[in-house]
């Protein structure tokens, strides 16, 4: 299982046993399944990093491809056209790979600064997205987390311990009917 991502699954400020696929991989554990969680997430990644390296990281068999990207890029305003691009393109890419990988999108929303068309434009993709290409859409990765204090460092974005704890859950509660 492969989680390529920004900082919020490299686990930004975190040991990396704390970051969101570390606690989904205990989760697996403790579920008896068998399934090896690979992070793959980059402080500061946006939608064409993530497709660039992602010949790379599909070079060995992947059973499930979490694809957590496009964060970055509501952040620094790019155009939602161009983020629904990438990732339209790392969902094909990965749907070309034999055995294909099953898909989760998971879902960021942009923040309020860009104007209400922008984080329209930028929230509607990732359901298009999904539904398109067969991925299963996780709504929104920090649901419960996001704006509030207690579940994030004093940077207001990345998630604490206890935040990617909730996080994990998310991830969790979309994994879990697919494996």
């Amino acid at each position: 299982m492969l989680f390529v991502g920004t900082s919020l699954t490299a686990g930004f400020g975190l040991d990396p046993s704390e970051a969101f696929p570390a606690l989904v991989q205990q989760k697996i554990d403790a579920a008896g399944l068998r399934y090896r969680v690979v992070n793959a997430g980059v402080s500061g990644e946006t939608s064409a990093g993530a497709l660039r390296r992602l010949d790379w990281l599909l070079r060995e068999p992947v059973a499930v491809l979490v694809v957590e990207t496009g964060a970055n890029d509501g952040l620094r305003g790019q155009d939602p056209d161009a983020t629904r691009a990438n990732l339209q393109a790392i969902l094909d890419a990965a749907r070309r790979k034999q055995p294909p990988p099953r898909l989760v999108l998971a879902a960021m929303e942009a923040p309020p600064n860009y104007g209400e068309d922008y984080r329209r434009r930028f929230r509607a993709l990732y359901p298009e997205l999904a539904k398109a290409s067969g991925a299963t859409l996780l709504p929104f990765l920090l649901d419960g987390v996001a704006g509030d204090a207690k579940l994030n460092q004093p940077d207001g974005i990345h998630p604490t311990a206890e935040g990617e704890r909730r996080v994990a859950d998310n991830v969790w509660k979309v994994l879990q009917p697919i494996l």
